[in-house]
């Protein structure tokens, strides 16, 4: 599925594609073994690869009934495109908008990118996958009731050394292509004069039609916690800290046992830090990036409570840290203080003492809004405006029945961790429904044009590897009409 677009609605329509790949790149359970297949005539080869899976690839080589496709040294089997479509499936999707012949198109990408970046050298971390398996392998065993026996026959495999063995050459390949994509397009930028461009080439009756925009500020008021319980939290991970260098106690059993970030106990606190992708608040990059390997930190705060780190390995650029979070317990008697103060608050916009953006300012405890008025940065855009349709349902929840400059009752929150706050929002401006404008949707057109340069970049990229890259199509699918050319017509 090689994707062009020739004006903004259809930019806007690839979205789709590039979900549909995302879903692949995030779901493929095929099969991943590499096996020598038929080498093709001399003059079709320009890069013939040197090893298939520890099997050298001769001259006169045997087909493999099954192998439908090789990919310098990656295969496609006749039944992954099968595989590929009942994981969809699974996932809800409606595989009838996709046909045999672009879903395995869409295997070949994947195949493309990841041999490259095994050419262009670029490394994966081996404990991320297989810490991913393990998260995969919990998930599957939800949908046959725990039962591993139950999900062997489904997977068709002997044991379950097997499975993993499959699932971490996928994920391993997943991750590669996913590298390879983003090595080809992160230095892709876009010049004001080629958006202006890119938006005079669409006719004015092809110009897509922007929904209802919101802007929306709040105001948050969270419970203070008393030293004496910070105290205690830093105790706590001192224990921690000494029982492992000191009586050789399992780190990972540290984080399973009393870690608060609960998204990392299924991986054992697990995150990996590039130093080029920032990743994790600032806090914790540094004292990350500080460690040597083994070491373990001194116990340091972030805004989400407080933290040791221990560094298991260092791969180039990239840093895989283990933690523990603890959060300081916060007393009833502080979240009622809190309750009254942001109450307060409301009650001094309510009479017109003060304006929204001042007392944001003046009392608000979110550094990311006060100093801008509360306004919410939208994450996908990362500009203000909330498109209504697209908006968070648990934001739209909370503003769905205000008035421009309404405030809202006050409304108790807690974050992914427990942590409560109470906070009141307000809806500052509102853009009715309209036909994409330059001026009013440049930040919009900016992102449709940078999308059609970097989908170029790959189509040249795609177009170039192809050639260079052993590649050899068989049976049926020789019949497909691919967009990429795959058979080297």
């Amino acid at each position: 599925m090689q994707l062009r677009t020739n004006n903004l609605k259809s930019i806007i329509n690839l979205k789709q594609a590039l979900i549909f790949s995302l879903i692949l790149s995030a779901n493929g359970m095929f099969a991943q073994e590499i096996i020598p297949d038929e080498v093709p005539e001399t003059k079709e080869v320009v890069n013939e690869p040197k090893m298939v899976k520890d099997s050298l690839v001769t001259p006169g080589a045997k087909k493999i009934d099954g192998v439908a496709a090789v990919i310098g040294e990656y295969i496609v089997l006749e039944s992954d495109v099968v595989k590929t479509k009942l994981q969809l499936q699974a996932q809800g999707v409606n595989t009838e908008d996709f046909s045999d012949c672009e879903l395995f198109g869409k295997l070949l990408e994947d195949k493309l990118y990841a041999h490259q970046a095994v050419q262009d050298s670029i490394v994966v971390s081996d404990i991320e996958i297989q810490s991913f398996v393990d998260q995969q392998i919990q998930g599957f065993l939800q949908q046959t009731n725990g039962s591993m026996d139950a999900l062997l026959k489904l997977y068709n495999k002997e044991d379950e050394q097997s499975l993993r063995d499959e699932m971490f050459e996928v994920n391993k390949s997943q991750k590669l292509a996913q590298e390879m994509q983003k090595k080809i397009v992160e230095d892709v930028e876009v010049t004001p004069e080629e958006v202006r461009v890119f938006f005079n080439d669409v006719p004015k009756d092809e110009r897509p039609t922007f929904g209802t925009e919101l802007r929306v500020a709040q105001i948050v008021v969270e419970p203070q916690v008393t030293e004496a319980e910070k105290e205690k939290v830093i105790e706590r991970l001192k224990e921690m800290r000494a029982d492992v260098i000191e009586n050789g106690a399992s780190f990972r059993s540290k984080v399973v046992l009393y870690t608060d970030d609960k998204a990392s106990i299924s991986n054992g606190g697990l995150y990996t830090l590039n130093r080029k992708r920032p990743k994790m608040v600032k806090e914790f990059r540094q004292v990350a990036f500080s460690l040597k390997e083994g070491e373990i930190s001194e116990p340091f705060a972030t805004e989400y409570g407080y933290h040791i780190i221990m560094l298991e390995k260092i791969r180039g650029q990239e840093y895989d840290v283990r933690h523990v979070l603890l959060m300081p317990k916060v007393s009833d008697q502080e979240i009622a203080k809190a309750k009254e103060k942001i109450e307060k608050v409301r009650a001094e916009l309510e009479s017109g003492e003060i304006t929204f953006a001042e007392a944001a300012k003046k009392y608000s405890d979110e550094k990311e809004t006060k100093y801008d008025g509360g306004q919410l940065i939208n994450p996908s855009t990362q500009d203000y405006n909330f498109e209504l349709t697209k908006m968070d349902p648990e934001l739209y929840g909370q503003i769905q029945n205000l008035k421009d400059n309404e405030i809202s009752q006050v409304l108790k929150d807690q974050d992914r961790t427990g942590k409560i706050k109470f906070k009141i929002l307000t809806v500052s401006d509102r853009v009715d429904e309209h036909v994409a404008n330059y001026a009013q949707d440049y930040l919009k057109i900016k992102d449709l044009a940078l999308a059609d340069k970097r989908l170029k970049a790959v189509e040249k990229w795609q177009k170039e590897t192809i050639s260079e890259t052993y590649i050899k199509i068989n049976g049926d699918y020789r019949d497909c009409e691919f967009a990429s050319n795959w058979l080297k017509k």
